[in-house]
């Protein structure tokens, strides 16, 4: 049985019998769920789904440039578009005033709570979260915690994770699929993406120097995929990193030798950096590493049984 939306895909591609349903099914396999799903993967990506030929990717492409507008917009409609944007609160009033509210949606925030459940300013009515774990470090009993902090029930707060364990780099991509799917399945239902950490499985693949360069454009194709699930689905996608020594630090008489690993490609490809640090007991201090709207400023916050909350004086 051909579902209302596969009929609606299929028409607006132009396909008209039965057997091309199929290539519908094909493209939905590899989470290329929608019409801007198709305009943000390249010919050559869809060469590569298995069953597609060229030929008929070039089909695909043109029927969804013709129900597609050229993208052009005027700044004053852009600005209405953007007022779709979202913010998943930290916990911490600080932390959040430092975000310009706190986890931005149609974004990349490079620097964790169930806050995301829970409704927020701006009219954010809380909504699910899909957690990637690469280092094994996800315990459900935190998100008990935290739902305590906030009256909330265990059980839902609980169902309302979905949670993956990605084991290579490949296996991390391709969980990206399932995520585009999920999104697209539950309209609406989805608000937050966490990836922890996003470099972990990256430096374990990829060894030594000469592999540096596949690292990096494989690195940089999962981002680009990212960015643009955030955007397509209206998602907020946090993602952890790691530090690593930095040579020339001292050269330059910087206050911490350390820095982000991922190179220019994380760096260009994450809309707000956030480098945090420890301070006195479970204080951490936050720091704005890089925005394109927010200044460069500090917040400090509180790391507690209930999750991250303000500081106490």
């Amino acid at each position: 049985m051909k579902s209302v939306e596969d009929q609606v895909v299929q028409e607006e591609l132009g396909y008209q019998d039965d057997e091309n349903v199929a290539d519908i099914k094909k493209l939905k396999s590899v989470g290329i769920c929608t019409i801007k799903g198709i305009q943000m993967t390249t010919r050559r990506a869809l060469c590569n789904v298995k069953g597609l030929s060229e030929a008929k990717v070039e089909k695909i492409k043109e029927a969804a440039n013709k129900l597609i507008e050229p993208g052009f917009l005027t700044a004053f409609e852009y600005s209405e578009k953007r007022k779709m944007v979202f913010h998943i609160s930290t916990g911490s009033q600080e932390f959040d005033k430092l975000l310009g509210g706190g986890i931005e949606s149609m974004a990349i925030t490079e620097a964790f709570g169930v806050t995301a459940q829970l409704p927020g300013m701006d009219g954010y009515t809380g909504g699910k979260i899909i957690f990637i774990d690469t280092e094994n470090t996800f315990r459900p009993d935190r998100l008990r915690d935290i739902a305590d902090r906030f009256n909330a029930d265990h059980e839902a707060v609980l169902d309302n994770v979905l949670y993956a364990r990605a084991y290579t780099s490949e296996h991390q991509m391709e969980l990206l699929d399932y995520v585009a799917a999920k999104f697209h399945e539950e309209p609406g239902i989805f608000k937050l993406l966490i990836i922890d950490s996003v470099m972990a499985l990256f430096r374990v693949d990829f060894s030594g120097r000469g592999e540096l360069a596949e690292r990096q454009q494989k690195l940089a194709q999962m981002l680009s995929r990212l960015q643009k699930i955030s955007e397509e689905y209206n998602v907020a996608v946090f993602i952890t990193n790691q530090m690593t020594a930095d040579p020339g630090a001292t050269m330059t008489f910087q206050a911490d030798p350390k820095k982000p690993i991922g190179g220019h490609i994380l760096a260009h490809a994450s809309t707000t950096r956030i480098s945090l640090r420890k301070g006195r007991g479970e204080l951490r201090i936050a720091k704005i590493y890089d925005s394109p709207e927010m200044p460069e400023n500090e917040a400090t916050f509180a790391i507690t049984a209930g999750g991250i909350g303000d500081a106490k004086e």
